[in-house]
């Protein structure tokens, strides 16, 4: 079992011409691996990204070749690894994360407060926490080592990197993947605020979707029925990890802080109600 790379969450093994990636229950925020695990989330992570890749796999090819344990090395078919693993082909990964947004909350509010601008994109005045934007934007990072924050950078750095042609694909199947979730999300009484995703090149040198795709690790997901503008909104993600970090007094640097129990508890909790919603299905 060749381990070439133990990330935040995922551990990605090297199985010849393919990789495994196994989902953990470990959790991050603020770009800090906490102590403490979350029970069955990387089941839900793995099994949501599942979903995800195949509902939109006309809009882009993304990495998952197969998510059964029957499939993977033989190292691989035990209980511990059964659910959370993924067999996915090799891709040369893009050095950037794509954030696109649709609503104004978390560090883009506290921008547009600061300046009315998100990452440098002006937005109208006026507007409240929570509020859809006029249209999503694209907001993307740096992807940094576990324990670095990642850091924003422009559009045009990416052109300047990877070239025009491949960064307008990237910023435009960003978009068109987030508005196809965005619609299945909303059918399911889901809104889906803003979202990261990662992508490599393939085999057929096509801009390929990988790592995970619209969970509550990567994503911000609030209740329809209880939106509204003006505040903070009822999620299933780990907002509400970040709001109790928030006021924990906890500087943002690692080690992380011991969670408490409850915390451990509805985080849970919030990651399997969001897999329920969206699929419709049980862990």
């Amino acid at each position: 079992m060749n381990l070439i790379h133990k990330g935040k969450v995922r551990d990605i093994y090297d199985v010849g011409k393919n990789l495994v990636l196994v989902t953990s229950d470990r959790i991050s925020a603020f770009d800090v691996v906490l102590p403490n695990i979350i029970p069955r989330k990387g089941k839900v992570l793995n099994q949501m990204s599942a979903f995800w890749f195949d509902y939109v796999a006309d809009i882009c090819p993304n990495h998952m070749i197969s998510t059964e344990i029957s499939d993977m090395p033989i190292e691989f078919q035990k209980e511990e690894y059964t659910g959370r693993s993924m067999l996915v082909k090799k891709l040369k990964m893009l050095n950037y994360e794509g954030i696109v947004r649709g609503y104004l909350t978390g560090s883009g509010l506290k921008s547009y407060m600061k300046n009315g601008t998100i990452c440098g994109i002006k937005l109208p005045e006026g507007l409240r926490e929570s509020e859809k934007l006029p249209y999503p934007i694209f907001t993307p990072t740096t992807k940094e080592e576990v324990g670095k924050h990642d850091e924003d950078v422009t559009f045009e750095k990416i052109v300047n990197d990877i070239g025009i042609e491949l960064a307008t694909k990237f910023k435009e199947t960003c978009i068109k993947l987030f508005l196809k979730a965005s619609e299945h999300a909303e059918k399911n009484g889901l809104i889906l605020a803003d979202t990261k995703l990662e992508f490599g090149i393939n085999e057929k040198g096509e801009l390929c979707l990988g790592d995970e795709a619209f969970t509550p690790d990567s994503s911000r997901f609030w209740a329809m029925d209880d939106y509204e503008v003006g505040r903070p909104q009822k999620s299933f993600d780990k907002q509400y990890l970040r709001d109790w970090l928030e006021i924990s007094g906890w500087n943002k640097t690692a080690p992380g802080p011991e969670l408490p129990q409850d915390v451990i508890d509805v985080t849970s909790e919030k990651y399997e109600e969001a897999y329920f919603i969206i699929t419709e299905s049980r862990i």
